[in-house]
């Protein structure tokens, strides 16, 4: 008799509840550390190895269409972004509504380990007299630089936004915090102007100045000139902030590091106003690449999975299938070449490590596009032993029903108990309820293994009764 079906349960695989997903063991050596020959050359100004994360989803987030976070919601995001490990957590202003400054007090009573917590506010003093008696560490201040926003968003000139950011940033570090001045719509900004801006403000003790794609419009070699030019301009820190609406957020966050920019805007999930800014998901995936040690050491990369449904329920949306790291099949292989390659070594098809976020990989071998190695995988995980010509004789017919039919990995399953089954002379159906054309086509495969088997002077195969 055959051994009892082990459990198809698929485990955890970002948000990964698919029957037609199931684990196989793989090898658990560690992914090849190679060289990469289109490596960077080194650049002493890169911030690669030594970034920040601004985690913004309890503001930006905020702004997102399908957004609304009472305070326990806030408050479970909060501690959830803490254990994670984000230097900062930025909230909406507290001059925004009076229940918004009512959620900021309440946060930063919270007594967080591990983060910072600092308030987003307009570049006036009525929002910065109320932002510093808030509790928070830091205050963000932003106004729009571009000629776009000049004219019909808050109607000032470059000598009022010189003038005001001063004042602001003036006040708040004589309030004991840190300060940051932010340009909106940065990169339709003209540049003598912002850099004139950013220079004024870099005199007077600013600790970090801010750039925004507010649109979404640049792309990695424009952020990466305006970011070196910058770093030529001003001697604090440079953060950045990029909304995804061309999809460059992740890319453009990377090329700002590796410019010289010290701290990067995320969200969980990339929420934020339209589509959204740089996920904080994604970032990790593009930063652990880049240097392993500094990312694991520094983030708890294991919780990312759990904030990540934590923020998706507030807002009642689903994580993508192709979020990096979390989406449900971001760690699963099909192809029969690739699953072969990833069971005897992992990094073959994978530059992340599944383990780094207390993830499993997958091997998908419900499919016509399955190979035998990963069918002799599932048998093994299964309890049953056979030879390579009768694995790849169960493979044939796998794959020729999976030709005319979608199937589950318990149809897979009762397939493989069948077929070993017959092998000891238990004739059984490879599966119930099949049509006379999936009879047929599994009959025309079986007789074509055992003509194969024989042409290879496989005279055991040839002699035993193929049932169907």
């Amino acid at each position: 008799m055959s051994p009892p079906a082990a459990s198809t349960a698929n485990g955890s695989n970002g948000s990964n509840s698919n029957p037609e997903f199931t684990s196989i063991p793989t090898a658990h050596n560690p992914h090849v550390r190679s060289s990469n020959p289109y490596a960077p050359v080194g650049d002493f100004l890169s911030n690669v190895s030594k970034f920040k994360i601004i985690e913004s989803t309890l503001r930006e987030g905020e702004q997102f269409a399908n957004a609304f976070f009472d305070t326990e919601t806030k408050i479970a995001i909060a501690r959830a972004l803490d254990n994670f490990g984000a230097d900062y957590i930025e909230l909406t202003s507290p001059a925004a509504s009076e229940q918004s400054r009512l959620d900021c007090l309440k946060i930063c009573s919270l007594g967080l380990k591990r983060s910072k917590i600092l308030t987003h506010i307009r570049c006036h003093m009525d929002d910065a007299r109320i932002a510093v008696e808030s509790g928070v560490h830091g205050v963000d201040v932003v106004i729009g630089t571009s000629s776009v926003l000049m004219e019909h968003s808050h109607g000032k000139d470059i000598a009022y936004i010189k003038k005001t950011a001063i004042e602001v940033i003036e006040f708040v570090k004589s309030k004991g915090l840190e300060v940051r001045f932010s340009s909106e719509d940065s990169f339709r900004s003209n540049l003598v102007d912002l850099l004139s801006i950013y220079s004024e403000v870099d005199k007077v003790g600013v600790n970090r100045v801010g750039i925004a794609d507010t649109v979404g419009c640049a792309t990695p070699r424009q952020v990466y000139d305006l970011v070196r030019t910058l770093r030529g301009v001003v001697s604090c820190d440079i953060e950045c902030h990029f909304h995804d609406d061309t999809g460059c957020a992740i890319a453009n966050a990377y090329c700002a590091l590796e410019a010289g920019a010290t701290h990067i805007d995320t969200s969980v999930l990339g929420i934020g106003e339209r589509n959204g800014i740089t996920t904080l998901g994604g970032l990790m995936a593009r930063m652990i690449t880049a240097d392993r040690e500094y990312v694991v050491n520094k983030y708890n990369l294991k919780a990312l999975k759990d904030i990540e449904n934590l923020v998706a329920r507030a807002v009642e949306v689903n994580i993508p299938f192709n979020n990096p790291i979390t989406g449900f099949c971001a760690f699963t292989h099909k192809a029969g070449i690739h699953a072969k390659a990833i069971l005897n070594n992992p990094s073959t098809y994978e530059i992340l490590n599944p383990a780094d976020f207390g993830l499993s990989r997958y091997v998908h071998f419900a499919s016509r596009l399955t190979g035998w190695n990963a069918i002799k995988s599932r048998c093994e995980q299964l309890g049953m032993q056979m030879t390579d010509t009768q694995y790849k004789e169960c493979t044939a017919k796998i794959k020729a029903l999976a030709d005319i039919r979608k199937l589950a990995v318990d149809d897979t399953d009762s397939i493989i108990h069948a077929f070993h089954a017959n092998l000891h002379g238990e004739a059984q159906p490879l599966m119930e309820g099949l049509s006379a054309e999936e009879q047929e086509m599994l009959d025309l495969e079986g007789k074509k293994a055992v003509n194969e088997g024989a042409a290879n002077g496989e005279v055991a195969t040839k002699k035993r009764k193929v049932t169907a």
